[in-house]
């Protein structure tokens, strides 16, 4: 890809674009965000999170970061989870989903030529060999499945990997943390596959990123530190963006001018977006030295948003 691919360009999003979906309760849909210019387009999956909000956890949210990155140069697909609010399923279709979730990025991959019958304004210009995925909160767990890390099924007591050869980077957004004595009584009766979650196999290169504020009670008896957990406790390569003052927002990435949101900062949300675009050019595209002159930037910023770490 050319430098002049990453420059800011207006956007296509077509939605929603139905995907086939034998023995699923309803057909997939997802929405596609890309540049209206460009070809050998990078991809990235974006798996919503869980959330208050009736629409945000569907293919509506995250646009923030979905046009961000689109004008910048990558191709993004949102899926619509089975646990979305947006979908008038029986209740116990509507369980905790997190093994459709990952299938549902899964599929997408599976079904591009699909995707590109339903937009034909992307037909050709996808590059296949570069994929990503990113995920908020819930999302991020689902992203973590397909990077690599592992968990115990709580019905049958079997080992599930759902890593995916075809996703070669990730970006973890207010993720999930490990299982175990972190866990609140509530998450143990209510998600209880999180109590196995293993990121030491979840090799593939991701960026963690983490509030430092973000302390999620509800969910965790761990404070922030447990959004961490997915960069300390798996192989490198790894990256961990920590920042300052965030709550799970992260400043609003969810949606434009989201109630919910607890820490809104605009200056955040565009710093998230500017940096995780950059991490990703350099992951899919190695010798792009965006993700470089994103750090030099951050470490000499007289007000920081946040700090990095590597390994």
């Amino acid at each position: 890809m050319s430098e002049a691919t990453y420059a800011p360009s207006p956007v296509l999003s077509v939605s929603p674009v139905v995907l086939p979906s034998p023995g699923r309760a309803v057909d997939l849909q997802v929405r596609v965000s890309a540049p209206v210019t460009g070809r050998e387009l990078p991809i990235i999956l974006l798996s919503h999170g869980l959330g208050f909000s009736n629409n945000l956890s569907s293919l509506n949210g995250y646009a923030p970061l979905a046009n961000f990155w689109a004008a910048h140069g990558f191709v993004v697909i949102q899926p619509t989870h089975l646990d979305s609010k947006t979908l008038i399923l029986p209740d116990d279709t509507k369980a905790p989903h997190w093994r459709s979730r990952a299938e549902d990025m899964m599929r997408i991959l599976d079904q591009l030529d699909a995707i590109e019958a339903a937009v034909p304004q992307l037909l050709g210009r996808m590059d296949r060999d570069k994929v990503a995925v990113a995920g908020h909160s819930m999302g991020g767990h689902t992203a973590s499945l397909l990077l690599g890390a592992r968990l115990t099924d709580p019905h049958d007591g079997s080992e599930v990997i759902l890593a995916d050869p075809r996703v070669k980077a990730g970006v973890l957004l207010a993720a999930t943390g490990r299982g175990g004595d972190a866990l609140t009584e509530f998450t143990v009766e209510n998600y209880s596959f999180f109590l196995t979650t293993d990121f030491s196999e979840m090799t593939t290169p991701a960026l963690v990123v983490a509030g430092d504020k973000d302390a999620s009670a509800f969910l965790t008896v761990m404070g922030p530190d447990w959004h961490t957990d997915p960069y300390f406790l798996a192989p490198g390569p790894k990256s961990l963006l920590t920042l300052f003052d965030a709550e799970h927002g992260l400043g609003g990435i969810s949606g434009y001018d989201v109630a919910e949101t607890t820490d809104e900062n605009p200056e955040r949300v565009a710093a998230v977006a500017r940096l995780t675009s950059a991490y990703l050019r350099t992951q899919l595209h190695p010798g792009d030295n965006a993700w470089q002159t994103a750090l030099e930037a951050l470490t000499t910023s007289p007000n920081p948003v946040g700090r990095i770490e590597s390994k």
